[in-house]
């Protein structure tokens, strides 16, 4: 009996202690076996900010500031807690704030040096282009100027010496208003060809004597509204329409390649905006905060930073505007508006007009008569002698205007370079640049110092935060930039200079093209009331199909100015009352029209200047 219950605890006591065994060893085996499995599974792949965790010395940044310049005292050995910093990510950092205000200075001028230096080509495009046109301009004036002159006076010589001032003045006319610092040019003329009728007219009735309220008479007679006398015929409105149409091309094309070249050149010295410095020290200055230096920032991310900053700041899109504008008004210069043409077509009008005044000069002088009065005679010895036999005997020969005419035919540059060449020239280079804002992104990002290379895309680089890939999209087009994930709407907002500019460009353009019309912007009088009784809106307007040598088609213009003399007075002013009192216009003192032999060869040569 006793035996039972004890025999029943021992089995009892027997499989409670091998239960006990099982799970003491299950225990021991269960390290072993997580190691195990701990050895098969794959750790966590790279990610933003996983060296974080690895990471922890600055000696590398060290290095590099320190080749930089930096003193070693100002950075950390080790990485330091990150709540200060206002740009970077304020976790674990090698920078003191210090050291990222100074970073964030550096990154702006590295930035901006690398956009400046991307576009200098550009401004040296522009400003070589301009030097070249200008010196072009300038030296075809020079040799009209300087070809009349030589013309005149070996043919005529005392006799132009005399009067070579109004010649000479008329250019420095031109001359003024193509430096931007004289009048318009309709008064110029004006008062050249005023002057000149001043000049001949008393050597076409040497028996008279033309007092200056006689002359002025005749001047404001001459450039009366109804246009009545036509001293000169249409050569004084065809020079007018020549000259006026090329000089005014010529002056808005050279402004607008200064006025290009001033703003390109302000656009690539902008300043940031605090949103933009603040993008870039997070593109490149924060990987050496985080002791990461040789880790390239993100492709995408630096183009998304650079096309914020630029595009706010940026030319576009009145830059391809701005380049249509030149090269239309380029063509014009070198086809319908030729500037050489008209430089050599002013001898050419003038001439013209001093035969028809020899001509005509019975009719002329019977209508300056019959309005002005008869001028009084001259006594017989304060007649003017006859010139010089010499001068008499100087004749223009055809095969001396040949020779001036072939050497003067195409003014060239110093260097020899013609306009048509320099517009071939320019349509090349501007050809190169016209998507330079849209590129400059890619440009800036390319420079192995902002971003990691197009080929490395797939290895890790720095995305703001940490290592890993940028995930953002990349917003490349300007008007969707309010979509850009690393500015803010504020950053992406033109600042006013950046307005300033664009409408400096935009003004260049509008004064190019209405250049390409005919019209000076700068001296076009819109006043309504004139524009009413003209009956006519558009201005001065020159037609397209005019070409040089043609005949002109008549345009709308403005009245012309009278001579610049005080006065009061109908037709004639108080110069027809006083020349005219008393006397009847029919029955009044008998006027002759005596001619000098030099004059009447001086008015014959004149018309064979310029090209035969």
């Amino acid at each position: 009996m006793p035996l039972g219950p004890a025999i029943v605890r021992g089995v009892q006591f027997s499989e409670d202690t091998l239960c006990r065994t099982r799970a003491a060893a299950a225990m021991f085996a269960l390290p072993s076996l997580l190691l195990l499995l701990l050895s098969l599974c794959p750790g966590p792949g790279p990610g933003p900010g996983s060296e974080a965790k690895v990471t922890r010395s600055c000696t590398e940044t060290r290095q590099v500031l320190g080749a930089r310049g930096y003193s070693l005292s100002l950075l950390p050995p080790a990485v330091i807690s990150g709540e200060h910093l206002r740009i970077c990510p304020q976790e674990y950092t090698c920078c003191s704030s210090e050291i990222e205000q100074r970073l964030t200075w550096e990154t702006e001028a590295t930035f901006r040096g690398l956009v400046e230096e991307s576009g200098s080509f550009l401004v040296h495009t522009l400003a070589a282009r301009h030097r070249k046109f200008d010196e072009v301009f300038r030296e075809m004036l020079s040799s009209s100027e300087h070809s009349l002159a030589l013309l005149f006076h070996r043919s005529y010589g005392h006799l132009y010496s005399q009067h070579a001032p109004v010649f000479t003045g008329l250019f420095s006319r031109l001359r003024d208003y193509y430096e931007r610092s004289g009048e318009g040019l309709e008064d110029a003329l004006v008062d050249f060809w005023a002057q000149l009728l001043e000049k001949m007219f008393p050597l076409l009735h040497p028996h008279y004597i033309f007092s200056p309220d006689y002359l002025f008479c005749l001047t404001r007679l001459a450039s009366s509204p109804d246009d009545s006398l036509k001293p000169f015929g249409e050569a004084p409105r065809r020079l007018r329409l020549q000259i006026t149409r090329a000089l005014v091309a010529a002056r808005a094309f050279i402004q607008g390649l200064e006025t290009g070249r001033d703003v390109v050149s302000e656009t690539l010295k902008m300043p940031l905006s605090e949103g933009c410095r603040q993008a870039v020290m997070r593109l490149t200055g924060c990987p050496l905060c985080r002791g990461v230096p040789s880790l390239p920032p993100c492709r995408g991310f630096c183009l998304n930073v650079a096309h914020g900053c630029l595009s706010s700041q940026g030319l576009d899109p009145d830059w391809g505007a701005y380049l249509d504008g030149l090269l239309f008004l380029a063509e014009k210069l070198q086809g319908p508006f030729s500037f050489e043409l008209a430089a050599q077509s002013v001898g050419v009008k003038i001439s013209e007009g001093l035969v028809y005044l020899q001509e005509n000069s019975a009719v002329v002088s019977a209508q300056v008569f019959r309005e002005c009065g008869n001028p009084q005679r001259a006594p017989s010895r304060a007649r003017r002698a006859p010139a010089p036999r010499e001068e008499v005997s100087r004749l223009w020969t055809p095969a001396a205007a040949g020779a001036a005419g072939t050497e003067e035919e195409r003014p060239t540059t110093a260097a020899g370079t013609s306009l048509n060449r320099l517009v071939w020239e320019l349509r090349d280079r501007l050809g190169r640049v016209r998507g330079f804002w849209a590129g400059l992104a890619l440009t800036v990002c390319a420079n192995p110092r902002m971003a990691a290379d197009i080929s490395q895309e797939a290895a890790p680089c720095w995305t703001g935060a940490g290592r890993g890939r940028y995930l953002s999209p990349v917003v490349a087009s300007s008007l969707e930039q309010l979509e850009n994930p690393e500015l803010d709407r504020e950053s992406l907002r033109s600042d006013v200079q950046t307005r300033r500019r664009r409408l400096q460009l935009r003004l260049a353009t509008t004064r190019m093209r209405a250049a390409a019309l005919g019209r000076d912007m700068e001296l076009e009088d819109w006043d309504e009331e004139e524009e009413d009784a003209s009956g006519s809106g558009e201005g001065q307007h020159y037609a397209d199909d005019w070409m040089a040598g043609a005949a002109a088609v008549a345009p709308p213009a403005r009245l012309p100015r009278p001579p610049r003399r005080d006065t009061s007075g109908g037709k004639g002013g108080g110069v027809l009352v006083r020349h005219n009192q008393g006397r009847s216009r029919t029955g009044g003192t008998s006027v002759g029209f005596h001619t000098q032999p030099i004059l009447i060869l001086f008015l014959s040569a004149l018309a064979l200047l310029g090209p035969r």
